[in-house]
């Protein structure tokens, strides 16, 4: 089966899941690079015991800043990808919902077979296009959830490449 003769549904799908797949991958990514620098910090602080370094206490209150900076920025990533994606989304309901009225009266006043295959017609699309816009919501989904993952990512993947250059050295 050619790519041109599939279906709607395939084609909405191929991109969904890339964008569900892409944030599983940065989340597996985040683990790791989560359980590398927990299992450094970690064994940081059995050695430095009851009298830590300037460096370990420099290093230790470094970890709860990033991750406060972290979740701030997440969350305010995400409230900003839910509220331009609501509005976007919110607007498009409406004007469904206005076109699916209009097209619902106009059958309703129909008054020869042709204007009601005509307006039922019209109808049909308006469900339809209804439909397409609720379909959106799985992506903004994703969306939110991608911009929410980037900062903690990006703290956790710079933690680990930082803290595995410090233990090298």
């Amino acid at each position: 089966m050619s790519s041109s003769s599939s279906s709607p549904v395939a084609r909405l799908q191929a991109p969904l899941t890339q964008q569900w797949l892409d944030l599983a991958l940065k989340t597996h990514e985040l683990l790791l690079s989560s359980g590398l620098v927990i299992g450094m910090r970690t064994g940081r602080m059995a050695r430095a015991g009851l009298a830590p370094s300037a460096d370990d206490l420099a290093e230790f209150q470094l970890m709860g800043q990033e991750k406060l900076e972290a979740a701030s920025e997440s969350g305010i990533a995400m409230a900003r990808q839910w509220h331009s994606s609501h509005f976007s989304l919110a607007n498009r309901v409406l004007q469904q919902w206005l076109q699916s009225t209009t097209a619902f009266f106009s059958l309703a006043g129909s008054v020869t077979p042709a204007q009601a295959a005509a307006h039922g017609d019209a109808f049909v699309q308006s469900a339809a296009d209804t439909v397409d816009a609720a379909s959106e919501l799985p992506a903004i989904a994703a969306d939110i959830a991608r911009q929410g993952l980037t900062p903690i990512h990006a703290a956790a993947t710079s933690n680990a490449r930082r803290l595995s250059g410090l233990e090298e050295s």
